[in-house]
């Protein structure tokens, strides 16, 4: 894929460059494990060159209104829906995402476009009573500055333009360090397109590296006001420490360990087709996909029977191919650590309902029950497409069960009586729950984001305005105020 190598550098104060690093990122296709690209790394020194680029270019873009910003975010949109095919092509190749995944991504990418667009020319000031007579409070909202983003491998274009139109949109600057396995979607790629719609040199720049090369400069760097992170808890932890300790920012979307729950009264058939969706998703690699499926006992031989057909009967192997519903996880690494994840939950008791083989990048579907209490499974995110049957006794065990995780991200719940989910989705600890609907969703103008050690802050409408913007007061006397002395 030829466009692919234009869009493997690092892409500073408007100019594609190659790393000043030692070694390089290799870029392979999951799937086949062909070579894509290769990318120098960046050093610090260049790090600190994206983000001085980025505070020079802030201040003319916070100047030139918010019209200005709203038609560059409409061109970028409009360039990814006449590009959907050459992006797609690009995600299915570098993250092994099967075509109708990759569809997806793009589709929700130019929404979140479109949204950001919006968010351009929306109020950015009131006015607020005083109790004093004669004064007038204002309160305005201006761009932090320079934003930091590191992002993620599974929903690279995604998670990063989610995050830049939005920060963009309201008047900031961002330097974005990709994912190492998707340096380009979510990185070059991003870059070009908002290059191709007009977006002045410096306003957004693209990093590749490591922590190995940098360390923590990306995070501790004087400039960035927000550091804006997606990935694993433990990550999250070190960004959170170091950038706490420097008075940062921090917005942190991370791990999960969602429940999708079948009360006695609902519909099966659509039952098992959203936890079908939701456990399977890109291969489970999706941090609000539904570890645990949680089943009345009353209803739990017949869900099991129809979820474990179903799940038997996803076709597994090339992402291209369109039968195609689970391609490869998105190295050797992470295939290895779940085949073992596997075995040790057989060999501490649980029974294999559907055992899915490992070939090579490939990890077929597997379905475990019968899972003892108190198991480390019940208690991690697995990013993979491993499904935990387990049955419970009425709601109250229901609860006890999906609350009973250090994680709280997102969740589902299946009913007759939509009221009835309402009411159950409000005891649960976590920042989304979903009424007779998937645990994977996403939606522009909603807050997006996790409880627990799922993370802090929200993305998304009037949350990213809030992640992205400072509150300045000013306020105006008129007329003459008595001072006590």
């Amino acid at each position: 894929m030829s466009f692919l190598n234009e869009l493997a550098h690092q892409y500073i104060d408007g100019e594609w460059l190659t790393g000043n690093g030692e070694w390089d990122i290799i870029d392979f296709n999951p799937y086949n494990g062909e070579k894509l690209c290769s990318i120098t790394v960046a050093t610090a020194a260049e790090v600190d060159r994206a983000y001085r680029a980025a505070e020079r270019a802030q201040r003319e873009w916070e100047a030139v209104g918010p019209y200005a910003r709203r038609g560059v975010l409409e061109n970028a949109a409009r360039l990814v829906g006449e590009r959907a095919e050459e992006i797609a092509e690009l995600i299915v190749d570098e993250l092994g995402g099967t075509r109708p995944r990759a569809a997806y991504e793009v589709r929700a990418a130019r929404e979140f476009l479109r949204e950001a667009a919006g968010q351009a020319t929306r109020p950015v000031a009131g006015l607020l009573p005083s109790v004093a007579d004669g004064k007038e409070n204002r309160v305005y909202r201006l761009p932090v500055g320079v934003v930091g983003v590191i992002s993620a491998f599974n929903f690279p274009f995604l998670v990063t333009v989610k995050t830049v139109a939005p920060a963009l949109a309201l008047g900031n600057a961002v330097v974005v360090k990709p994912h190492q396995n998707a340096p380009v979607a979510g990185g070059g790629l991003v870059a070009r397109i908002f290059e191709d719609a007009g977006l002045p040199a410096g306003l957004l720049n693209v990093v590749v590296t490591d922590s190995a090369e940098i360390g923590d400069s990306f995070i501790e760097h004087p400039v960035p006001k927000v550091i804006s992170f997606t990935g694993s808890d433990r990550v999250g932890r070190h960004v959170a420490a170091v950038a706490a300790g420097l008075f940062k920012r921090t917005i942190l979307e991370l791990s999960g360990n969602s429940a999708l729950v079948v009360l006695e009264d609902a519909d099966l058939d659509h039952a098992v087709r959203a936890a079908v969706y939701s456990r399977f998703l890109f291969q489970g690699q999706v941090s609000m996909a539904a570890n645990r499926i949680l089943v009345d006992r009353s209803v739990e031989k017949e869900f099991t029977e129809r979820f474990t057909a179903a799940v038997s009967a996803l076709a597994s192997g090339d992402p291209r191919d369109p039968d195609t519903r689970i391609g490869p996880v998105i190295s050797a690494l992470q295939a290895e650590a779940l085949t073992a994840l596997v075995d040790g939950a057989i060999e501490a008791g649980a029974t294999a309902l559907v055992r899915g083989r490992t070939r090579g990048n490939l990890v077929e579907p597997t379905v475990l029950a019968g899972l003892p209490e108190g198991s480390p499974l019940l208690e991690q995110e697995i990013f993979g497409p491993v499904a935990l049957l387990l049955p419970f006794d009425g709601e109250d065990d229901a609860v006890r069960i999906v609350n009973d995780s250090p994680y709280g991200l997102s969740g589902a719940v299946h009913t007759a009586d939509a009221e009835r989910g309402v009411r159950f989705a409000r005891r649960i600890a976590g920042g989304m729950f979903h009424v007779n609907g998937a645990t994977v969703q996403d939606d522009p103008a909603v807050a997006f984001g996790g409880e627990k050690s799922s993370g802090t802050g929200r993305l998304n409408g009037e949350a990213a305005v809030e992640a992205f913007t400072t509150r300045k007061w000013i306020s105006v006397q008129h007329g003459r105020t008595v001072f006590p002395f």
